[in-house]
């Protein structure tokens, strides 16, 4: 073990210091209003003034008949000034009591634990800080209480209320209890607490959430040693903030639940109290004090990657922080690490995958890393890091906006040399004159009868959008910079924007480029013309001035609405028509071409396929021969759909076609020429049809990252499993969402299971998601396609469930929960990209 020393750099003080070097350490913290620091390790503690001992205690005792192997010893700790919890490996609890005045610790049993004999899962402190404890006004008689802890007189003699302290007990049998601390009276408990029920009530009122017990269902699925392995309760800081209470389950589940105080008639104090959990008759004198208006209600938390806890003492993976770069919140550490940010009263996840398994974690925060973090990894590796000022946290994804001071309309991704290219359109005022000469040609504007206005009308101004392309860099501090701009045109608007590869057929070499299409907006009156630029990059980014250069310009009949690369030529859909050109170096030369029918809204390639979208003529796939060199079409969809965004899903050697229309379904088609009904191969069939709800405006094709079972395979690259991609796509409404492959097991599975949700899960408003999720033709005829498509954003409510519901249904589909949940588990790990 080594000590350092976090000053102005880290330097290791192993040496001259009286810390515990010699095994590992538990926990360490601050006592006595920091004025002491406390390091526990296995066999005992040691209390330090800096860096000089002050006390030791030994947990074991010297004159015991058991070895020192069968010896208990720590294994984890919680800290609430001035008390110490000790959780022991054979499930016993020790209570380390400081004395403020003397700066000292005794060690302590509580009786209450010593003669139970039901072994305890997990233990916590929490410390409800005043001025205001709020778990104090949960209590029945917090009207005529003036405080359950003795006030404190500060050194000026004003008043000051600590809080209270309460320890949070779960037992083997999924009990929850809260001890007042130091009496360790019961002041709630809650029965099955493991199950995770979606409200929890003090046992002595009457709750109308009881589940039956867990026993009766282990027939059905064997649920081993399904108890709590960690527990942890914080209250952070804001207005009218309420506790919030964590506990994490053998198998890595996690229970979130939120604390709110409730006062019903049922919760006035009756002489029929049932006895008390400890088997007291005194039920007057015990109910008086209990937390009898505290309840919580189950927060749904985004993590559904666990990790299950394989050996009977771990390692604790909860770590509370009060002040990370201004947010507050609780730190996963483990194989899949993550961060559990409170913004607003509202759990934030956003799980930190880069480096891999995290072993410990906790805040620093000194001259040179202000309210930063320290981390060591599992392969040794210690890192100090400060969280992203430039990213706001209160989101589903950490967000950062950056100001254009302009509409951008797309972007594109250039990863040589970490640029974004993005078409960016800026209001501008112009004079009306100016305006209608831009809209015109030459012959007509020489033909203007300025008698027709008046020189009032002639003087007064309009909105246009101007155009251009910027190119961004994002640097190390969090600020984009811009590198170039590319301005277009009057009355021209760029419409598109790629990099794409082409092969020089001069050099006999491929060349990266930034291509544009754009389009002259002047009105049905004038015919459509758009331009088709290339741009290169110079080898080094230094000089911004010139970064980038243009190496050809073209005007073409029609709008340049899409463009790309198809091995090494360049796809060119302008109008109605799709071209495909070669590149010399200094001209783009026809190669073949596709009349499409009206005008192409997308364009997507892979390999020698193309996919396009016509905007009211559905899909066609074509494919490119070079030997013949033409563009012929492979099969189409004959049905009339007003297309918005098509790409490409794979799933290992199967290649399906994917569209979105304006009735805001989602369309997944195949290619299946030797089938009957695909008319010989000149129809697309239906693999799927899905209602999203929002007009979906553009698909991304990610590949998607190995499971947890295909590392354990040993797979091999470019197999089956390893060429699977997912579909990221965004909405006109500002959502996200993602379209991912199943495998067909998977998919009958979790197809049942979405059945029997529909019934089993109360929905928002009543709202039935079957109904919902399908094909909307808004009156149109349509033949419904297959059902081969499972909504997971209900299939998520399986893990808010009870444990006894979760069983029940499980075992009613004729599967396991554990083979659900591990399902789940490989999904998400799968588009653990998001």
């Amino acid at each position: 073990l080594k000590v350092l020393e976090t000053a102005d750099d880290l330097g290791e003080v192993t040496e001259t210091v009286d810390y515990y070097v010699h095994g590992s350490t538990i926990a360490a913290g601050n006592l006595f209003g920091r004025r002491r620091v406390i390091q526990i390790y296995a066999k005992g503690a040691r209390i330090l003034d800096g860096s000089y001992m002050t006390q030791e205690l030994n947990f074991v005792a010297h004159n015991s008949e058991q070895t020192s192997s069968e010896l208990p010893t720590v294994a984890s700790v919680s800290i609430a000034d001035p008390y110490v919890l000790l959780k022991m490996t054979d499930g016993s609890i020790q209570l380390l009591l400081g004395d403020p005045a003397a700066c000292t610790v005794s060690l302590n049993a509580p009786a209450i634990f010593s003669s139970s004999t039901e072994p305890i899962s997990a233990c916590t402190l929490y410390h409800d800080k005043g001025p205001e404890p709020w778990l104090r006004k949960t209590s029945t008689d917090a009207w005529l209480s003036t405080g359950v802890a003795e006030p404190i007189d500060g050194n000026d003699g004003s008043y000051h209320d600590h809080g209270d302290i309460y320890c949070l007990v779960c037992y083997e049998n999924g009990k929850l209890e809260i001890f007042d601390v130091p009496s360790f009276k019961s002041v709630y408990s809650v029965d099955n607490f493991v199950s995770g029920k979606t409200y929890l009530a003090d046992t002595y009122t009457k709750d109308p959430n009881k589940y039956p017990d867990t026993k009766g269902y282990l027939n059905k699925e064997p649920v081993q040693n399904m108890r709590v392995v960690e527990l942890a309760m914080q209250r952070w800081s804001g207005r009218y903030s309420r506790p919030f209470l964590f506990g994490m389950l053998s198998d890595g589940t996690i229970l979130c639940y939120h604390a709110y105080f409730y006062e019903g008639t049922e919760n006035a104090v009756k002489g029929g109290d049932p006895v008390s959990p400890r088997g007291s008759a005194d039920t007057s004198s015990m109910s008086i004090s209990r937390l009898r208006n505290l309840r919580f209600l189950r927060v749904s938390i985004d993590i559904t990657t666990r990790e299950e806890m394989l050996n009977a003492v771990s390692r604790p993976r909860i770590t509370v922080f009060n002040n990370v770069g201004g947010y507050q919140g609780l730190f996963l550490s483990g194989s899949r690490p993550a961060w559990l940010m409170v913004c607003r009263e509202r759990i934030r996840v956003h799980p930190q995958l880069c480096d891999g398994s995290i072993a410990a974690f906790a805040v620093l925060h000194n001259v040179n890393c202000n309210h930063g973090l320290i981390y060591v990894t599992s392969q040794g590796y210690l890192k100090i890091c400060q969280l992203p000022s430039s990213f706001n946290y209160d989101n589903h994804w950490p967000v950062q906006k950056i100001p254009l001071l302009g509409t951008p309309h797309q972007v594109t991704y250039y990863a040589e040399k970490n640029l974004y290219p993005l078409i960016l359109s800026v209001p501008v005022i112009r004079p009306l004159n100016q305006v209608l000469s831009s809209l015109l040609d030459q012959e007509m504007s020489q033909q203007i009868d300025n008698d027709n206005f008046n020189s009032d009308d002639l003087q007064k101004t309009y909105s246009v959008d101007e155009f251009e392309v910027r190119i961004l860099e994002p640097d190390k501090s969090g600020h984009w910079d811009t590198k170039a701009t590319v301005p277009m045109q009057t009355s021209e608007n760029a419409l598109t924007v790629r990099i794409v590869t082409l092969f020089n057929t001069t050099t006999k070499e491929n060349e990266s480029l930034m291509a544009i299409g754009t389009a002259y907006v002047q009105g049905e009156d004038v015919a459509a013309r758009g331009r088709v630029l290339l741009f290169s990059f110079a080898k080094t980014n230094e000089s911004s001035q010139n970064l980038i250069s243009e190496v050809y310009s073209k005007e073409l009949k029609g709008a340049v609405s899409n463009l790309a690369s198809l091995q090494g030529h360049l796809l060119i859909a302008s109008g109605p028509k799709i071209t495909l050109h070669k590149w010399t170096g200094s001209e783009l030369n026809g190669v073949a071409f596709y009349d499409a029918p009206l005008h192409v809204v997308s364009l997507n390639i892979v390999k020698n396929f193309i996919l396009f979208g016509d905007v009211h003529k559905s899909i066609y796939f074509l494919n490119w021969k070079e030997q013949g060199a033409q563009l012929s079409l492979l099969a189409k969809d004959f049905g009339p759909l007003n297309c918005y965004a098509t790409e490409f899903l794979i799933d290992g050697s199967t290649l399906s076609l994917v569209v979105s229309d304006d009735q805001k379904n989602i369309q997944i088609f195949y290619y299946a020429p030797k089938m009957l009904e695909s008319w010989k191969g000149q129809k697309l069939l239906s693999r799927a049809e899905f209602h999203a709800g929002a007009l979906v405006s553009k698909f991304l094709r990610l590949q998607m990252l190995p499971t947890s079972s295909d590392r354990s395979g040993a797979t091999v690259p470019g197999s089956e499993k390893t060429n699977r991609f997912a579909l990221l796509f965004s909405t006109l409404d500002g959502s996200i969402g993602c379209i991912a492959p199943l495998e067909e097991l998977t998919f009958r599975r979790l197809q049942t299971l979405q059945r029997k949700l529909v019934d089993a899960v109360p929905h928002v408003c009543g709202l039935n998601p079957r109904s919902f999720r399908q094909f909307h033709s808004n009156g149109k005829a349509h033949r419904p396609g297959p059902d081969h498509m499972v909504d997971f954003e209900l299939l998520s409510h399986y893990e808010m469930l009870p444990l006894e519901e979760q069983l029940e249904i499980a075992h009613q589909i004729g599967t396991t929960r554990s083979q659900i949940l591990s399902n789940f588990n490989d999904l998400s790990l799968g588009t653990s990209f998001l």
